[in-house]
Order: C-alpha cells, then sequence, then structure tokens
C-alpha cells in the first residue's frame, strides 16, 4: 500500500434504521447488517412511533422497515417518513403472507423503493442468500435520491406543457398488437399509475417485467390486480395473450413473445445480470411483432430493457420511455434515451393516455 492510499479516508459507512417489532428478528437484523462493513445500525427500534421519534436525531441514510408493526403499521409510517424527512426505504416482508404482501405494496406506492424477504434463521436453507440481498438493497437504495411525497404528476399541474418530442420517422402502426412494459426501482407504483390509466376496453394484451425478488411475484400481481382495471395475472408458459389482459412475469424466469401470441416462459440465463429481464422480453416482441409492437420502459436502477427497446424501435415498434422529471430512478430509461432506443419520453402520467391513443391507431 501506498502512503497515498494509507491516507486516504476510509469510505463512510451507510447509516442504517432497523424498525421491526420482533425482538428475534431484530436482532437478526442488527447481526445481518452489522456482518457488512460498508453498513452500520444507528438505531434499531421496535415501533413506527419510535422511529418517527428518533429518525431526526438518528439522520440514517436508509431505512429497513418492518410492515406488521403494533400500533402505527409500517405503511403509515412509511407515509409519514416521506411526508415529513424523506429517507430511502426498504421494505422488509414476509413472503408467504397475503395480508403483509398487500401492505408491502402499497408501502412501495407510499415512496418505499423496494421489497425485500424477511430473515427466517441463520439455520434457514435460503439464509445467506436472503441476508446477501438485504444489505445490496441496504446499500443500493440509501443512494437514490428522494423527496417529499407528492401524488405523481402534481408537479405538471397547470401547465401547459410543450408536446410530447416524437422522433420525426416514428409511425404509428395501422394495427398494434402488443404492449411490453417493464420498470425496475420505483416500478410497481408506476406500472399501477399506467395499466390503471388504460381503459377497461384496452384492445392489446399487455406484457410485463418487474424487477423484484422472485418470492414477491404472485403478491405483486394480486395486488396490480386490485388496483387497475384490467384483469392481471402472473404468465404461464404456452398460454396465448388476450386482449385487455397483464401478464406479469413470474419470480425468477422470463418472459417473451412467442409466435402466434403465444407466451413463453424460460429460464435461461439471465440477461444483463437480469432474470426476468426487460430486454428479453423487448426482444422477443420485436422479433415476432415487428412494426406492431408498443414498448415502454420506466423508472428503474441499471440499463435493462435499453438494448431490446433499441431492437423494438429498429423493427419499427413505437417505443417510449419515462421522463426524468418523474422517474424515481432514471436509470433503466436514461440508458434506453442515450441508445436513441426511445422513439418518445414522457412523464408518468401522460403514458397511459398516449398508449389508449396509440391502440386506437391515433396520432
Amino acid at each position: 500500500m501506498t502512503a497515498h492510499e494509507q491516507d486516504k479516508p476510509a469510505p463512510a459507512r451507510v447509516r442504517v434504521m432497523l424498525v421491526e417489532d420482533s425482538l428475534v428478528v431484530r436482532q437478526l437484523l442488527i447481526h445481518i447488517v452489522g456482518r457488512d462493513p460498508r453498513l452500520e445500525v444507528v438505531a434499531a427500534v421496535a415501533s413506527g412511533e419510535e422511529a418517527l421519534a428518533t429518525i431526526g436525531q438518528t439522520r440514517p441514510d436508509v431505512v429497513s422497515m418492518d410492515i406488521r408493526l403494533p400500533g402505527i403499521d409500517g405503511l403509515e409510517t412509511t407515509r409519514r417518513i416521506m411526508a415529513e424527512r424523506p429517507t430511502p426505504i426498504v421494505v422488509i416482508a414476509d413472503s408467504i403472507e397475503d395480508s403483509s404482501l398487500r401492505i408491502s405494496m402499497n408501502a412501495l406506492r407510499a415512496g418505499a423503493l423496494s421489497v425485500v424477504e424477511k430473515p427466517v434463521a441463520t439455520t434457514h436453507a435460503g439464509y445467506d442468500a436472503v441476508a446477501t440481498e438485504i444489505c445490496t438493497q441496504l446499500r443500493i437504495m440509501a443512494a437514490v435520491p428522494v423527496i417529499r411525497r407528492r401524488p405523481i404528476g402534481s408537479e405538471w399541474a397547470g401547465r401547459s406543457a410543450a408536446p410530447a418530442p416524437v422522433a420525426a420517422a416514428l409511425r404509428v402502426p395501422e394495427a398494434a398488437s402488443v404492449l411490453a412494459l417493464a420498470a425496475s426501482t420505483g416500478g410497481p407504483p408506476a406500472l399501477a399509475r399506467v395499466i390503471g390509466g388504460l381503459p377497461a376496453s384496452y384492445p392489446l394484451p399487455v406484457l410485463v417485467v418487474q424487477h423484484m425478488g422472485g418470492a414477491f411475484m404472485e403478491g405483486f400481481a394480486a395486488w396490480l390486480n386490485g388496483v387497475v382495471g384490467l384483469a392481471v395475472s402472473v404468465a404461464r408458459d404456452g398460454e396465448r395473450a388476450e386482449a385487455g389482459h397483464v401478464y406479469v412475469a413470474p419470480g425468477d424466469r422470463h418472459l417473451e413473445l412467442g409466435p402466434a401470441g403465444h407466451l413463453r416462459i424460460t429460464d435461461a440465463a439471465p440477461v444483463g445480470g437480469q432474470r426476468p429481464a426487460a430486454t428479453a422480453l423487448f426482444r422477443s416482441v420485436a422479433r415476432h411483432a415487428g412494426g406492431r409492437g408498443v414498448g415502454v420502459l420506466l423508472t428503474g436502477m441499471g440499463e435493462d430493457g435499453a438494448t431490446g427497446l433499441l431492437d423494438m424501435r429498429q423493427a419499427g415498434a413505437l417505443t417510449i420511455a419515462e421522463d426524468e422529471s418523474t422517474a424515481v430512478v432514471f436509470g433503466m430509461p436514461a440508458a434506453a434515451i442515450r441508445l436513441s432506443a426511445a422513439g418518445t419520453v414522457l412523464p408518468l402520467d401522460r403514458i397511459a393516455a398516449h398508449l389508449a391513443r396509440l391502440a386506437e391507431g391515433g396520432p
């Protein structure tokens, strides 16, 4: 080690607040976080009330949030933190309890950034993977800038904004046949906003890739089904994609469009480290729908989807990326824009109306 390297200060550790009412799980989380030299626990509290009372003094970089809390639950605690002292929040949830999953998804809608599986015990078969994922999510989400939570789109209220930028060579397909949507960090509420804004008579099947732990995908699909008008289900291999139905990629499997509108579920290798991958979905749509496809890339960390969206655009499809003004994390849409893969760039609250017009064959 050189003298210069010796003089360099060690990088600051990520300050973590743990909110968990179970003493056993709280101690387990303290142990998990304590093993990672890049993280430090600055507070470990048993209730939402304690979290709200101490967050100003402890100043965490990220909060690990239990959802099922006595008194003020994790959803309401998330809402209050995002309104009063915005801080990145990672939800720690039981992946098998329906009520917990519903609350977790609503917490994402209220401003939490991601949801990860609650650890069981050090002797549990999946403990190491769960522990690693918790630490990874805490480190990554600590770096996401968050703002006081307000309804998505309120920043556009009252403005007479300029028309959305559309490439001069872009053409409207005579008859679009499929819509492919993809998102990662910040995706559940964004997908709910877009799909929820589509009319009940929407004439296209909707294929969805959302980066999320495999244990949560059934719960995510069930939650989405409850907050949007279209029917939502986890996609099954070989089924035919029907108009007005939403098909969500299952956990740890790629969702692809196959010949004649049938769906393919595969365990092929991850693409860009992701499975399901947005790029795998978009490429399959480019291959089998060509110029009749519509692709939308929403908020998310990383670059998944950008090259697949480019394939779609080069095949003549319409492609849309979420604008930076509404993206929780602008990574994925930004990557698509850099590649000129996005023919149109729109704020989140304008995408659904645009998709409805395209499906009707309008400009």
